[in-house]
This record gives C-alpha cells, structure tokens and sequence, in this order.
C-alpha cells in the first residue's frame, strides 16, 4: 500500500506533465496561426522554410514531451518499489512492537550519540519497582545497595567493552527481577524482566546464601574478638572449630594445632559432667576453675546442645566475683546509711518488685515489715497504702496510680506532693535507674513547710512592722553594704527607695546624707561602728540638730551575725510634746494638789456639823429626853442612818486624799472574818429589809481569820454589800462567799441585780465614777 507521501507525489507528477502536454499544443497552434497570416502577407516568399522551422518546432516539443512521459514513467515505477519496501517494514516493525510488547519486560537502549531511551515498559507486580520513566532510571533509588552497585559495575563493563551479562536484581522493597545486558552494534541494551518459577526460588536461595554466609563470618569475627574461649563440637565430642580466646588460653599456635592435636581446655572430670547435662538435654551452666594463660582461675562455662553439634563458652568471672563481692559490700554499706536517713526510701527491680526499703519508709507508712519482706509489687503496695487511708484523695484512683508507676514503664519521672489525710504533707518523687529499676523518695515535708509558712510570715510581719514604724531602721551586713531599710529611714534622709534598693556602702550613704546633716565626726563615729571589727562592738547613741531645726536621735547596736543595726528617730515634735507635757503636768500636779487641799479642808469642815447632827439625833432618840411619837422617830432614824451615810462619805473622801498624799498607813492585825461579815450585815440590816431583799452568807470552813486592816476590810465589804443593796431588784437575793484558795483568801459579792453596761465596765473603777438606779 502507496503512502501518503509517494501518492502525492504521483499526483504531483501527473499535473505537470498535463501542463506540458497543454504548452506543446500552443505552441504549434500559435505556429500555425504565425505561419498562416505570414503567407497571406509579407512572408509568402518564407512560407517553405517557415514551414520546416514549424514542423522542426513540433518535432522537438513532441521529443520534449515523449522524454517527460518516459521520465513520469520510470519515477512512478520506482515509487511504487519504495511504497512497498515501506510497507514491508512497517509490517516488520509492528510484528517487532508486538513481539517485545508480549513478555512483561522493561527494555531500555543505549544508542552512541543519541543518549538513551526506554521502549517498553510492561513489566507489573514486582514489588518497589517504579512505574515512571523518570524513576525507572534512578537504579540506586529502587534497587538494594548492593544489587545497585553490581549494576553499575556490569553497566559499566557494557558500555566500554561490550562485556553482555545476566544477573539477579533485590529491590529495596524485596522484590526480584532479572537483569539481562547484550550489547547489538553502536547500542547497548538492557533487559529487566520478572524472575518467575525457579529462577525466584534461586534468587531467595543467594538472598538467604548471601546472608547466612554475611551471618558466619560475622559471627566468627565476633567471637574471635571475645576474650572468652569459645568451641564447637561435633556429635562425636571432637573439637571442630575454635575462637582466638581458646587458642590463647591453651597456648597453642593457632587454631589448626587446636583442632589437630584436640587440646582440651576442660578436665576430664569436667567434661563428664558437660557430657552428662548434655544428654539430659539440658545447658550446661557452672562455674568451674580453669587453666587459662598459666594462671587457674574462676570461669562460668556454658555448653549448650545445638542440632548436630555443640556449643561452649567459658567466660572469666573472676574479677566479676571479686566486683561483685565489691558491689555486696557498697550495697550493704549503702543500705545502713540509707537506713540512717530521715527520707523514707523503696527501691523496686526491674521486675517492678520492692527490694530495698529502709526503715523511714517502714516508719513513715507503718506497714507490716514482714509483709514488705515479701516484696510485693510496686502496685500492691500503693494498694496497701489506701487501704490504710494512708494516700492523698483523688477522682480516679486507677489513673493517678497509673501515673505514679510511669518510672516504671520508662514513660518519664515522677515529682508530686503529697497531702494525706492525717495532715502530713509527703513530697514523693521518683527516677528511673539504669539497670530499669525505680527508687520512690518521700520526704515528710509537713513541719518543714509549717516553718516556712511562719517564716514567710514572720518576714512578712516584720516587714509591715518596720515600714509601719516612725523610727528609720536601717541593717548593714559586715562588709558595710546596706541589708534592710524601712520606709521611715528613706523619707528621714529624704533618699529614694530605688537608690536605696542598690544596697549602698555606708560610706555611700554618708555621702548621700551629709547634705542634711554635715557632722563629720557624728558621721565618723557612725561609720566606726558600722565597720569596726573590735572583739567588743559597743552600742552606740546620740542625738543631731540638723540645720533644718529637725532633732535626730541616733542609734546604732551591734547584732549576732556581725551586721549592724543603725536606727534614726525624728524627735521633733516628741521633743516639742515634751516639754509642753511637762508643763502641764507641773500645773495639774498643783492643781491636783490644791483639789486635795480643798477636798480635805471640806471634808473636815463637813465633819464636824455632821458629827453634831449624829449626837444631837442619839440624844433626841435617847428615853431621858422624853417620848416621841412614832413618825418622830421614824423621821429621827431617818436622820441617823443619812448623817452616817454622809460621814461614811467623807472617811472616804478623807481616805482618799490621804492616799493622794501618801499618808495612809494600815494598821495590821488579826481579823475574824465572820464578826468582820456579821457586824457588816447589821449596818445594813435597815437597808435590806426594806428593799424586800434576802441575804444569803456561805462560808467555807477553813476561813478563819486573817491579817490584815481589819477597818479597811470592813469598809471595802461595806462599799461592795451596799453597792448590791442599791442595784438589786426587790426580793432579789445577795450572796456573800468566802473561802481560801492558793493560799489566799477570796471573799465574794454577787447581787441579783441588772448589772454594769458592757460600755461602762472599763470605768468602773475610776474615782468618783456611779451610776444610781
């Protein structure tokens, strides 16, 4: 079949030879024409020759075209060869695409010049190989290492020598294709195709070959680094390979005099016995003496029975055992001191089991000691705790024990504090240790925290207490820098609170101050105390007048850490107070003392009519006189028991001014207590009956007598009998106790009445203070 380009070309062709035919024919007609109208004219005597030029024209147009034709002809036949020599490769091509496109393969060219290029890609279903051009390419990208490397390296070989190879490719994801390299020409071709029957199962054969022998040499090179002898054995007990260690230990030349002259490492006695745990089909593990080097000492040999062979280790153990005796002994000395430690200490292994507590833990939580012996799990003993109500209360009890056993797990450490209900504070706290034990600390926090409470509360009062004061307080540490100042101190020498934050030197400060006072001396004396570091730091004390008329007292008093406490007080107006105080006390002391005069003057003067109105009243009453009648001498009583009221007033105004004086002297002697009650209760015998009111006297049996003013003790039960009389309700009743307590005598007054207002209680004893019903 013609392509499409030959076909054009056909047509092509054929046009242009008809437009040659069409030009032939004109010209002979236009010679024709030419040669016609020439003879009709002026050309008749040509017409011969023209018409020979005519006929020799058409002869060579007739050639030109018969040439054309043959040429048309000879074009075409050649056409119709190339359009089937076409026709005969696209077929072969298409049956080539066919055949390639059968097998699942991806086929890849090189081609010199040209670079390369991928013509099929219907390879599917091998494990990690890339479906796109791009990343097919990239061999290292997909392919194991070591398939990638044998890859190149034959790729390589391909290109530069033509060297054609055939191999098994690993993918990284483990997968296996089956690569085919061939070299056609100026072009290399690669083939990668899947390995299927027992081409797979041979490429997993070297996989595992390659990996078992990879598995040995490392193995061996292992053991041959061991300092321990290592061997093997064949079923027959001989001596079929053996590591460096060994040959060493048997002092052999090498290995091959080892295996030929089977030197034993084990006694006989003691292959027996590996002989018969062996049998028993049992490891073989003991420590037993053995020769190694020239020296004898202490190896755990472990022989073990493999499938047709077997295995032996002796491993030196006696630095080990020496270590571990070591290790037996810090552990025991670690556990004492432990055991000496306020901290409450457990310690769980690697199996989360207690193996260790000391005897603060077994105080703090007073758990059974027999039962911690047991080491329960670090689980069951939280669990113990709560049932003892000895845990913190939570919401969900599984979590936050989970929580507290994340050591454990390796989750991360554990830091909380405890507030259990007994009111301790517990600060529990756990780590994780590296051989995946866990160590549980609780620290009994709760006097600590207490202290730091009132500390902190402490320090807080003291600080309100310093800024609240008017003195200036200032502490200076040893080296002379300001510690600790109040407010007062600052707003004295007018200095900011930020400068003096800075802890300035003392000499700073002076520095600072001379502007408000400019003592040098003053200052000098200060500062000596301040720095001085004499064995006897003496206080010191003075006061300054400062230009501003202000009075500065001073003060400065070493402490027992070595600071210095230095105090400023503004006694200005204290001072000022002073003397005005002092004036007005000398006034009121005079006119406290001309009140006196006057009271007593008074109370003398009164007490002379009184006297005179109390005779005249016994007289008027006394039978000489003659009779009277009733309402006379009521009235007459009346007038008795006023006057007495009266001058029982003035003794005691009289008393009290000779108090104020300093003149009252008590007259001790022995007083009956009951004649002392008695005669009390018949003076105001009158006074109760007719208030319809009940005396009620209790005395305790023990009361006797006393020593004392027995005028005095009369007059005070006086005041305190009267005093109830007067605030007691009709038909109240008033109690009189006496009894002896501590030694001393307590006699006692108590009325039914309404008593003292709780706002005029703290009045109740000032002078002349009453209140009347």
């Amino acid at each position: 079949m013609p392509s499409h380009a030959a076909s054009e070309r056909l047509n092509n062709t054929k046009v242009e030879l008809v437009m040659l035919l069409l030009a032939s024919v004109a010209v002979v007609l236009v010679l024709t024409i030419a040669v016609s109208k020439g003879y009709e004219t002026q050309f008749e005597f040509a017409f011969p020759s023209a018409l020979v030029l005519m006929l020799l024209a058409s002869a060579g147009v007739l050639a030109a075209t018969y040439v054309a034709l043959r040429t048309i002809s000879a074009s075409r036949q050649a056409a119709t060869v190339k359009d089937a020599e076409i026709h005969d490769l696209e077929r072969r091509l298409t049956a080539a695409e066919a055949l390639i496109r059968a097998e699942p393969q991806v086929l890849i060219y090189w081609e010199q010049g040209k670079g390369l290029k991928i013509v099929a890609q219907s390879l599917e279903g091998v494990p990690g190989l890339p479906t796109t051009d791009h990343d097919l390419l990239k061999f290292g990208a997909w392919l194991e290492h070591k398939s990638a490397a044998e890859l190149k390296a034959a790729l390589d070989h391909l290109f530069a020598e033509g060297t054609s190879f055939n191999m098994i490719l690993k993918t990284a994801a483990g997968g296996h294709i089956e690569a085919d390299g061939r070299a056609a020409g100026s072009r290399a071709v690669l083939k990668l195709r899947d390995v299927a029957g027992y081409k797979r199962d041979l490429g997993v054969i070297l996989d595992h070959h390659k990996n078992i022998a990879r598995d040995i040499r490392s193995s061996r090179a292992l053991l041959n680094a061991l300092p321990s002898p290592v061997w093997l054995r064949d079923q027959a007990g001989r001596l079929t390979w053996v590591n460096t260690a060994y040959v060493k230990a048997v002092e052999a030349a090498d290995d091959a005099e080892v295996l030929r002259s089977q030197i034993e490492l084990l006694e006989s006695r003691q292959r027996r016995s590996v002989v018969k745990a062996l049998k028993a089909g049992k490891t073989f593990r003991e420590r037993l003496p053995l020769i190694t080097g020239g020296d004898r000492k202490k190896h755990e040999v472990i022989s073990l029975p493999l499938a047709d062979a077997v295995a032996g280790v002796a491993i030196d153990v006696a630095a080990l055992e020496s270590a571990q005796g070591e290790v037996d002994r810090l552990v025991e000395a670690y556990d004492r001191t432990l055991n000496r430690v306020a901290t409450a200490v457990a310690i769980f292994g690697t199996d989360q089991r207690l193996t260790f507590f000391n005897d603060a833990f077994q105080k703090l939580w007073q758990i059974e000691k027999d039962w911690l012996l047991s080491k329960p799990e670090g689980a069951a003993v939280i669990d113990r705790l709560r049932d003892l109500g000895r845990l913190p209360s939570t919401a969900n009890y599984r979590e936050w024990r989970t929580k507290m056993l994340t050591p454990a797990t390796g989750a991360g450490d554990y830091d909380e504090t405890w507030h259990v209900p007994d009111g301790r504070v517990i600060h529990t706290s756990a780590e994780r240790m590296p051989d995946g034990g866990v160590t549980y600390l609780f620290d009994d926090e709760t006097e600590r925290q207490a202290l730091e409470s009132r500390y902190v509360g402490l320090t807080r009062v003291q600080g309100e207490t310093l800024n609240s004061l008017k003195e200036g307080v200032a502490v200076f540490a040893t080296d002379g820098r300001l510690q600790l100042f109040n407010v007062a101190f600052a707003a004295i020498w007018k200095q900011s609170l930020e400068r003096l934050a800075l802890n300035p030197h003392i000499e700073t400060f002076i520095a600072d101050a001379r502007a408000m006072f400019d003592d040098q001396s003053v200052w000098a004396t200060i500062a000596r105390a301040v720095t001085s570091l004499t064995d006897e730091r003496e206080t010191l004390e003075g006061q300054m007048v400062r230009p501003d008329a202000s009075v500065i007292d001073y003060a400065a008093t070493p402490l027992p850490d070595g600071a210095t406490l230095v105090t400023f007080a503004d006694v200005t107006d204290a001072k000022r107070y002073e003397r005005a105080l002092i004036e007005r006390n000398e006034a009121l002391i005079a006119a406290d003392r001309l009140k006196n005069q006057f009271i007593g003057h008074v109370s003398y003067e009164l007490r002379t009519p009184l006297t005179n109105i109390i005779g005249f009243s016994e007289l008027l009453a006394s039978p000489h006189i003659g009779s009277l009648t009733e309402k006379q001498r009521e009235y007459l009583e009346d007038i008795t028991s006023s006057s007495k009221t009266l001058l029982a007033i003035i003794d005691d105004i009289l008393d009290l001014a000779t108090i104020d004086a300093g003149a009252l002297d008590l007259k001790l002697g022995t007083v009956f207590v009951r004649d002392v009650i008695d005669q009390t209760i018949l003076t105001l015998r009158e006074r109760v009956a007719r208030a319809d009111l009940t005396l009620d006297v209790a005395l305790s049996d023990d009361v006797a007598t006393i020593v004392a003013d027995e005028e005095r003790v009369r007059q005070m039960l006086y005041n305190l009998m009267s005093n109830a009389v007067g605030f007691s309700n009709p038909g109240g009743v008033i109690t009189v106790s006496c009894w002896r307590e501590d030694g001393e005598l307590v006699l006692s007054v108590e009325d039914q009445g309404r008593g003292i207002p709780a706002e005029q209680q703290n009045r109740a004893f000032e002078r002349f203070e009453s209140r009347t019903q």
